[in-house]
C-alpha cells in the first residue's frame, strides 16, 4: 500500500484540508511533516467547520492515527487546547501520536518572533508571530529543546539556560525588552510533560513498520512549495520544506517509500503576507475572488492576496515535488465570470519566460501574459462527475491540466466535505 505526500502548490491555503478528507477512510495514518500552528486546514463535515492550526487534519477521520512528526516545531499549549476543543466537540484525539524528536516551541521563540518583525520595518517578512522561525534557528543552531527533553527537568533546565544566555542579551541590548527568568521558561514546559507522555514515540519506527504491514501513510505538508525555505520566494517563505523532501527529513521515512505525491491548486491563485505575486489582483476582480472564496487565514484571520491562476507556478511546482496528481479546488469561486484570464508565461524586460524565474528579482518584476477562458454562469456545488459540468468549466479545467505539468484527478466544486469531482482514483 502506498506513502503518499500531500503538497500546496501555490503560496498555502489550497484546501488540503478537503483533500485529505476526500482520501480519509482509505487511509490508516496521517502525519503532518512541516510547521508549526503558522498554518491551518478547515474542513466542513456536514454543518460543522473545523479549523486546524497544529494538528494533522486526519484527526478528523474515525480510524486514521494521526502524527505529529520530527519536522514539526509544537507549541504545547496551542496542541493542548486544540485537542480540547475537539474532545469537547465529541472527536476522538486518543489515537495522536507525537515524535520524541519534535522541537517545542517556548515562551520566548514568540517573543523573539514578534520583536523582530517589529524592529524590520518596511523589509517585514509577514510572520504570523507564532515563534516558528526562532524555533527552527534554534534546531539548526543546536540550541533548540525537543519534545523528549520535558521528560528530563536537569537536561531541560540545561537546555534552556544554554538558549536564554544569548537571546536575554539580545532582548534587553538590541530590542530593549525585559530579560526572561529560566524558571519562568521551565516550569512553563514541565506542566505538560505528563499529559503529553503517553502520545510520545519514535514515530518514525512506527511509521515504518505500518508501510511494511501494508498499511496506507499520508504525509500532509502545512504551508506550501512557494513558501518552502530552498525553493520558495525566498526570503518570503516559511522556516521549514514545505515540499515533497520534506516529508523524507521531516517524519524519518526513507524516499523510496513515496509512491504518489499530490499537489492541491486552487483555480486562482492566493498568497497571505509579504512577497512576489506576479498575478495579484487590485481591482474588482480581486474584490471578487475575495469575496466568493471567502478568503482570509484559517489560523491568522488576514485577508489573502487574489490573483489569477498562474501555470508557471504549478509546472514548477509538479517539477519540484515529482507531483504525480492535482486536486484542484475552489473552481466553483470562479462561477459568475464572463472570462477568465490565465497565466501561461511572463513577460520579463520584453522577454517572454516560459518558467518561474530563477532571480528573484526578475520574478518581482515579471508581468503575467494571459491566456483568456469563457466563463460559466451554472451553479456547479451540486455536479459529482465530470461530464456533468458546464462545457466551459471542463474546457477550464482541461486546459489547466494541459499547462500544469500532471492530471488533474479531483475538482473542488464547493465547500461541503462531499462536493468534489473525482476524475482518476489518487492512489493509483
Amino acid at each position: 500500500m502506498p506513502a503518499v505526500v500531500l503538497i500546496g502548490a501555490q503560496w498555502g491555503d489550497e484546501g488540503k484540508g478537503k483533500a485529505t478528507d476526500l482520501l480519509g477512510s482509505r487511509l490508516d495514518y496521517v502525519v503532518k511533516f512541516n510547521g508549526g500552528n503558522n498554518a491551518g486546514h478547515t474542513v466542513v463535515i456536514g454543518d460543522e467547520k473545523y479549523a486546524l492550526h497544529l494538528l494533522p487534519s486526519g484527526i478528523l477521520t474515525e480510524g486514521v492515527t494521526p502524527v505529529i512528526s520530527n519536522g514539526v516545531v509544537v507549541d504545547i499549549e496551542v496542541l493542548f487546547h486544540e485537542l480540547e476543543a475537539l474532545s469537547a466537540r465529541g472527536v476522538d484525539v486518543s489515537k495522536l501520536r507525537v515524535s520524541a524528536n519534535a522541537h517545542v516551541i517556548t515562551h520566548y521563540h514568540r517573543t523573539i518572533d514578534k520583536v523582530t518583525e517589529r524592529f524590520l520595518g518596511k523589509r517585514q517578512i509577514g510572520t504570523t508571530g507564532r515563534g516558528i522561525g526562532p524555533a527552527y534557528a534554534d534546531k539548526i543552531n543546536r540550541v533548540g529543546i525537543r519534545i523528549q527533553d520535558l521528560f528530563d527537568e536537569s537536561i531541560l533546565r540545561q537546555k534552556v539556560e544554554g538558549a536564554l544566555d544569548v537571546k536575554n542579551h539580545l532582548l534587553l541590548k538590541v530590542y530593549n525588552r525585559r530579560a526572561i527568568a529560566v524558571d519562568e521558561v521551565v516550569n512553563d514546559l514541565l506542566q505538560y510533560a505528563e499529559r503529553l507522555r503517553p502520545m510520545v514515540t519514535d514515530t518514525a519506527l512506527e511509521l515504518h513498520r505500518a508501510l511494511e504491514d501494508g498499511k496506507t501513510v499520508l504525509f500532509e505538508g502545512g504551508q506550501a512549495t512557494m513558501l518552502d525555505v530552498d525553493h520558495g520566494t525566498y526570503p518570503f517563505v516559511t522556516s521549514s520544506n514545505a515540499t515533497s523532501g520534506g516529508a523524507v527529513t521531516g517524519s524519518g521515512i526513507a524516499p523510496n517509500r513515496i509512491d504518489r505525491v499530490i499537489g492541491v491548486v486552487k483555480a486562482y491563485t492566493t498568497r497571505v503576507g509579504a512577497g512576489p505575486f506576479p498575478t495579484e489582483l487590485f481591482d474588482e476582480f480581486g474584490e471578487f475572488l475575495s469575496s466568493n472564496g471567502h478568503e482570509f487565514g484559517t489560523t491568522t484571520g488576514r485577508p489573502r492576496r487574489c490573483g489569477w491562476y498562474d501555470a508557471p507556478i504549478a509546472r514548477y511546482t509538479a517539477r519540484i515535488n515529482g507531483v504525480t496528481d492535482f486536486v484542484l479546488t475552489k473552481l466553483d469561486v470562479l462561477t459568475g465570470l464572463k472570462s477568465i484570464p490565465v497565466c501561461v508565461a511572463y513577460d520579463v524586460d520584453g522577454e517572454r519566460v516560459e518558467e518561474v524565474p530563477v532571480s528573484q528579482s526578475d520574478f518581482h518584476h515579471a508581468t503575467p501574459i494571459y491566456e483568456e477562458f469563457p466563463g460559466w454562469d451554472e451553479d456547479i456545488t451540486g455536479v459529482r462527475r465530470f461530464e456533468d459540468l458546464p462545457q466551459n468549466a471542463q474546457d477550464y479545467v482541461l486546459a489547466l491540466e494541459r499547462m500544469s505539468g500532471s492530471r488533474i484527478s479531483a475538482i473542488g466544486v464547493g465547500a461541503a466535505r462531499d462536493a468534489i469531482v473525482e476524475r482518476h482514483d489518487l492512489l493509483s
